[in-house]
């Protein structure tokens, strides 16, 4: 079996193992907590803006068909993980801030602030217009950054991205940022996964 079959046959049973733990909880009443819809035995998430549908049946995507594998993960998390009620957001913190991001600060790091600053650098009204199609809104708080924008990963989970332009004496710079409140609502692996989601397609918009 090549490891790209053992891959899916992997990736197909975490899957399917998810569901199972959807089934065996009442989803549907998490929905005021997290920020989501229901309609029928569905509750209704939104992924940076784009509608995803999830039940213990499986998870699809806008189009209807069967979510990325990744997305799958992070809205199950999201479910499962997430209190048991409201959490007050907090202030803004980077990754490496969460108490239990330790082992995948480097991971975090190389695919998405250094991904960011190595494509946009020099393209900062391409970074713009890239964020405006993932439907980023300006930010104004008087901060030294040549451009903040917020995204909503999750309902209960923005994003902020501060990014300072390269120059004649400094490389560009980019800092991905977070609301306390987020560990309380994903692990680090999902929380990994949603700022990785945003750089990949913050560089194929």
């Amino acid at each position: 079996m090549g490891d790209g079959v053992k891959k899916t046959a992997i990736f197909e049973e975490t899957y399917q193992d998810y569901l199972k733990q959807l089934a065996a909880i009442d989803y549907l009443a998490r929905a005021d907590v997290l920020g989501a819809r229901t309609s029928g035995n569905e509750l209704i998430v939104e992924f940076y803006g784009k509608e995803y549908r999830i039940s213990d049946g499986g998870i699809t995507d806008p189009s209807g068909e069967k979510a990325n594998f990744a997305i799958c993960v992070v809205l199950c998390k999201y479910i499962l993980v997430g209190p048991g009620e409201v959490i007050q957001d907090g202030t803004w913190v980077t990754y490496r801030e969460f108490k239990d991001a330790g082992p995948l600060i480097g991971y975090f790091n190389a695919n998405t602030n250094k991904t960011i600053q190595s494509s946009f650098s020099g393209r900062l009204d391409l970074l713009v217009a890239s964020s405006k199609r993932l439907g980023a809104t300006p930010v104004e708080d008087g901060a030294a950054y040549d451009l903040s924008l917020m995204f909503k990963a999750l309902p209960r989970i923005p994003v902020l991205l501060r990014f300072n332009d390269g120059d004649d004496e400094f490389p560009a710079h980019c800092s991905i940022l977070f609301r306390q409140s987020a560990e309380q609502y994903l692990d680090m692996e999902s929380l990994a996964i949603a700022g990785t989601f945003l750089a990949g397609n913050l560089i194929k918009e």
